[in-house]
């Protein structure tokens, strides 16, 4: 996932999938629904609102009904429009823990003449460490689905991942169906996605690295695939006019063959298809690309490229960018609109043209951007950017006017070709990190997310009013803590470009650079904590690779940073609530749990012997209680200790606890709400605890499980039963009783 625009960093690259087949029917409704699961009581989840964030991959209007369109992301699920209430309806959340990687898009496919179906094609990664994908079906627009397991991978989180729809189906029978692989080939299923096999005589030679099938549309009765292994001097687009025979398609343009066919579209009235290419297949690392439609009546190429890339600029940066998304209208022949990408010397746009590509007109520069709902998407300036990883693209069969186009955080939506702005409720896709919920103020909740910073929720059901925390803008937040004696004091940390942490007096709503920071900030920003009355931080350090560095000790507010050799490297450093003089830190690698009484200053081992290598873990001081911790393990259970970390006791309660946090007592409890993603049976799900964790009731269900959920988890201190949780792709959801 990416979404910011501060910064562009690349995604893993694919490897071999095993080329095997194998089709696993699940029956009619939610896939999987786990064993063991004890009756959830009555918890209304919804989403945190700041509104996108992420890397909308793809877009399809239905060509037969008003107003139905679907979206795809490229790690939090999809989504149906529903044209009534003008929101964006979440398709996926039934997504468990342990088909988190499903909950990446590759592709999604309609079906023209059964408005009601619709299939996905799902996996994030394609690595050997992730699972394999599948392709789900639906007979009610998402409402429920079957499920087919495969036994390739697919990777809608890696580069590529804003190519074609790679699932379709064909047009001369709703039964066939054809799924483009990235390393194993071209499949094809003849039951409506129940069973695959591999597509005979498809030409192309999959790669164990490359793309594979980039795209696959439908022009009149023939299909045509774009191929993103080629080797500079062959074809990369292939058709079939019968379903069995596949061929190069004839007189590709000189120079594509050293591309990438990113994405194609067909107007049935003029039977042209129009394809972009790039020299990558993007979102990154794309400087070069074109566009070119193909008459399929009589096999005659013309190129149409708006702009030839690498032009000069104003400011010297030379203006290097692919193509990408293509749209064609339904109802008048010859409308076209195509995307840049990768566009940053000049800032990506679109172009339209009326006349079948001869003359066209750049959008961006007549554009008013109205962010008024999402103002983070002001990044920190004084206007919004119109687009960067423009590729999905997308115009509305019913209205010539109503074009919509991703980015790497929003979806922009116009009904004139003039005013635009975002099309984005209901879908949330951020990654979050860190949550904080207040015990004063007027928020209920900051946010330490991927890409966006840290986030002032002076509402739950709005975006943000002040945007993205800024002074200065981060990408991805690190660390965020705030001091529990005096919580208006907060401070952050992350990946910045103007400083990498930051102070507040107001409890987040602004903020100031730290005076000075250390060296290792730059490059390893990690996270943070302030003591009980804000007068000392430590921040570790840890480099987006893993290495771990020491940490630093600040005792002005970040003005001086000196450096603390006795703390263990990495660690996540955890503030008591109550006695300023202690901090607390637990070495994973040797299984101790450290603390210091001098202000951070010194650190010296207490118990030892607790689970090591444990490549997940929290440690968590209890509200109002000076050295009461707590320790979730991912495979080892939840630990406790009283004495301040010198022994600790493990919870017989549960056998697995991936984050733990506190809410607002029961009442008649004396003891703060504990709240847990954990196994306490067959199944990981959302717990809570009103008896400091003798007992657990489950308060998420089948229905609300959103992938992986591991990062953070916290109640709020002031509303009793609402719990916050952070997620992989699907934001910040809250839950509170009935």
């Amino acid at each position: 996932m990416f979404t910011s625009p501060l910064s562009r960093r690349a995604v893993l690259a694919g490897t071999a999938a095993t080329a095997a087949l194998a089709a696993v029917p699940l029956a009619p409704g939610h896939a999987r629904a786990a064993e063991g699961a004890a009756a959830a009581p009555a918890y209304r989840w919804r989403n945190v609102v700041i509104g996108g964030t992420g890397f909308v991959t793809g877009v399809l209007f239905h060509p037969s009904v008003r107003g139905l369109a679907y979206a795809r992301t490229d790690i939090g699920g999809a989504y149906r429009w529903d044209d009534r209430t003008d929101r964006w309806v979440p398709l996926l959340d039934h997504i468990g823990w342990d088909d988190w990687n499903l909950l990446g898009v590759e592709a999604m496919a309609i079906d023209p003449a059964h408005p009601d179906r619709l299939y996905l094609a799902l996996g994030t990664y394609a690595q050997p460490w992730a699972g394999n994908g599948a392709v789900l079906r639906s007979e009610d627009r998402g409402a429920t689905w079957r499920r087919t397991d495969l036994t390739v991978k697919l990777g809608a989180n890696e580069d590529g991942r804003g190519t074609g729809e790679r699932l379709l189906v064909d047009p001369r029978d709703s039964d066939t169906l054809w799924l483009g692989t990235r390393h194993d080939g071209l499949l094809r299923s003849t039951d409506r996605g129940a069973t695959w096999a591999p597509a005979s005589g498809f030409p192309a030679t999959p790669s164990a690295t490359g793309q594979g099938v980039t795209l696959l549309v439908a022009a009149g009765r023939a299909v045509y695939a774009g191929w993103g292994d080629g080797d500079g001097t062959s074809a990369n687009l292939f058709r079939t006019s019968d379903g069995t025979t596949w061929e190069a398609v004839p007189g590709q343009p000189s120079g594509t063959a050293a591309r990438v066919p990113i994405r194609a579209a067909y107007d049935r009235h003029t039977r042209e298809l129009y394809v972009t290419y790039a020299d990558a297949p993007g979102p990154n690392g794309q400087s070069d690309g074109s566009v070119h439609k193909l008459r399929t009546s009589s096999g005659r190429w013309t190129e149409v490229t708006p702009v030839e890339p690498g032009g000069a600029t104003d400011d010297g940066p030379a203006d290097t960018f692919g193509y990408g998304g293509v749209a064609v209208d339904a109802r008048r022949p010859g409308t076209v609109v195509v995307s840049t990408n990768n566009r940053w010397a000049a800032v990506d746009t679109l172009y339209r043209s009326t006349d079948g590509g001869r003359t066209w007109r750049s959008l961006k520069e007549s554009a008013v951007l109205d962010v008024s709902e999402t103002p983070y998407l002001k990044w920190g300036e004084d206007k919004p950017k119109f687009g960067w990883w423009i590729q999905a693209l997308a115009l509305d069969p019913y209205h010539s006017q109503h074009i919509v186009y991703g980015t790497g955080a929003t979806l922009y939506g116009t009904r004139d070709l003039k005013h635009w702005a975002p099309q984005i409720r209901g879908l949330e896709e951020t990654s979050v990190r860190q949550l904080i919920s207040p015990p004063a103020g007027k928020a209920h909740l900051i946010s330490g997310c991927g890409d966006i910073g840290v986030l002032y929720h002076d509402r739950l059901t709005a975006s943000p009013s002040r945007g993205m925390a800024t002074n200065p803008v981060f990408g991805t937040a690190t660390g965020l803590a705030q001091a529990a004696r005096r919580p208006q004091y907060v401070v952050r940390t992350g990946w910045g470009d103007h400083g990498n942490g930051a102070h507040s007096h107001d409890g987040g709503r602004t903020w100031t650079p730290f005076a000075a920071q250390p060296a290792l900030a730059k490059d390893a920003p990690g996270p943070i904590a302030t003591n009980a009355d804000g007068t000392v931080l430590l921040w570790s350090f840890v480099h987006w690779d893993g290495t771990r560095h020491p940490a630093h000790r600040s005792a002005d507010n970040g003005a001086t940073w000196s450096e603390v050799t006795t703390f263990p490297k990495g660690a996540t450093p955890v503030a008591d609530p109550v006695d300023p003089a202690r901090f607390y830190a637990y070495d994973t690698d040797t299984g101790t749990l450290l603390a210091s009484t001098d202000g951070g200053r010194t650190f010296a081992a207490r118990a030892s012997g607790l689970p090591s290598g444990d490549n997940q873990f929290k440690l968590v001081a209890a509200p109002g209680r000076s050295g009461d911790l707590w320790l979730s393990t991912k495979w080892n259970g939840l630990y406790r200790s009283t004495d301040g970390g010198a022994t600790f006791t493990k919870a017989d309660s549960c056998w697995a606890s991936y984050t733990l946090g506190f809410g607002k007592a029961a009442d008649g409890a004396d003891y703060p709400a504990i709240y847990q993603v954990g196994s306490t049976e067959a199944i990981t799900a959302v717990y809570r605890s009103d008896d400091e964790a003798r007992t657990w009731t489950r308060i998420n269900d089948d229905a609300h499980q959103w992938g992986w959920t591991g990062e953070t988890i916290t109640g709020d201190p002031r509303v009793y039963g609402r719990v916050y949780l952070a997620t992989n792709g699907r934001g910040i959801q809250y839950g509170e009783p009935v």
